[in-house]
């Protein structure tokens, strides 16, 4: 009889919550382009996920812009969300970014950046915290620092290598201590290597549904995020220990620490470590994929190109001269 009961509540509660899912998204997507919502709390989202596992994950746009046309509605990672075939369509929410639109993701990848993200920030803040970033970017630091970095871990990695290698794979862990170097003044050790493999796991989580009660993976990777932000926040303790008794290092955690300008934080004065880990959080993640990627096509076309290899050499040289 108990079970009975237990049964018809969980019953009648899901029904409920389903009616009140399917009345929200008619109000919420009356003005939305055409398109297939997909199963309650899932969506399309699966379907997606399984494109862009393929080698070919075009067919989940063309078959969506032959029903629907070039601007259609899906729901995928929990939201409804209007993809854009259209490049002009494309180009005028880039254009117009900050203005009529605002940037924002999923909630799988907001939840697991941290509310104090980069990616998440808006307005002056923003700016402020984009100036930062882009300050390491001038000539000098290039010079200077990076660009021997670069040549040193790469030598380091190149050191490793056997007679067959797998080159994006490797490109990730190039990208991966480089960043570390810029953010921490870490060289590749074994703690680094540690935090990276925590740290695939959190990316694992950006394209899948945030419940962790439905995803396994979406559930390892907030433990993961949970892990890289308590190894992250030891740093930034100790470094701030450190900068109290005048020990400074020229990275990002050390411009973070200086910075103390009347309203730099989210709440006015310094950064908190809360902000200054989510902050790293986001610029670890941020360029993990994307450079390795281009590193290892950087290679392919090279490779296939001797010529363009050697006017880059040229062109490299001249920069470097010209530094």
């Amino acid at each position: 009889m108990v079970l009975f009961i237990y049964l018809y509540l969980f019953l009648t509660l899901s029904l409920t919550l389903l009616l009140l899912l399917h009345l929200t998204r008619r109000r919420t997507t009356r003005h939305l382009p055409p398109g297939n919502y997909g199963l309650p709390f899932i969506g399309e989202t699966l379907q997606l996920i399984s494109a862009y596992k393929s080698e070919n994950p075009e067919p989940f746009i063309d078959e969506r812009v032959a029903r629907f046309g070039r601007i259609f509605t899906t729901h995928v990672f929990g939201e409804a969300t209007v993809f854009s075939a259209d490049p002009e369509v494309n180009r005028f929410v880039l254009q117009n970014e900050g203005k009529l639109f605002e940037c924002s993701y999923p909630g799988s990848i907001s939840n697991l950046l941290g509310k104090h993200s980069l990616l998440l920030m808006k307005g002056s803040l923003h700016k402020r915290m984009h100036s930062l970033t882009m300050s390491f970017a001038n000539s000098t630091i290039i010079r200077d620092h990076l660009l021997l970095d670069i040549d040193r871990i790469i030598r380091f990695y190149l050191d490793s290598w056997s007679d067959r290698v797998f080159l994006m794979e490797e490109a990730k862990k190039i990208t991966f201590a480089l960043t570390m170097k810029q953010l921490m003044s870490f060289d590749p050790c074994e703690w680094t290597e540690s935090l990276r493999k925590e740290y695939l796991l959190v990316i694992e989580g950006f394209f899948t549904i945030p419940l962790p009660f439905f995803s396994t993976t979406y559930k390892r990777a907030i433990k993961a995020r949970t892990k890289v932000a308590e190894a992250l926040s030891l740093v930034v303790r100790e470094r701030r220990t450190a900068m109290e008794r005048g020990e400074r290092k020229n990275d990002m955690v050390g411009a973070l620490l200086g910075e103390q300008e009347a309203g730099t934080g989210s709440t006015g004065g310094r950064f908190s470590d809360e902000e200054i880990v989510d902050f790293l959080v986001a610029l670890l993640v941020a360029g993990y994929e994307t450079t390795s990627t281009i590193m290892t096509l950087a290679v392919k076309f090279l490779t296939e190109t001797p010529l363009a290899l050697v006017q880059l050499k040229v062109l490299f040289l001249a920069f470097f001269s010209f530094c």
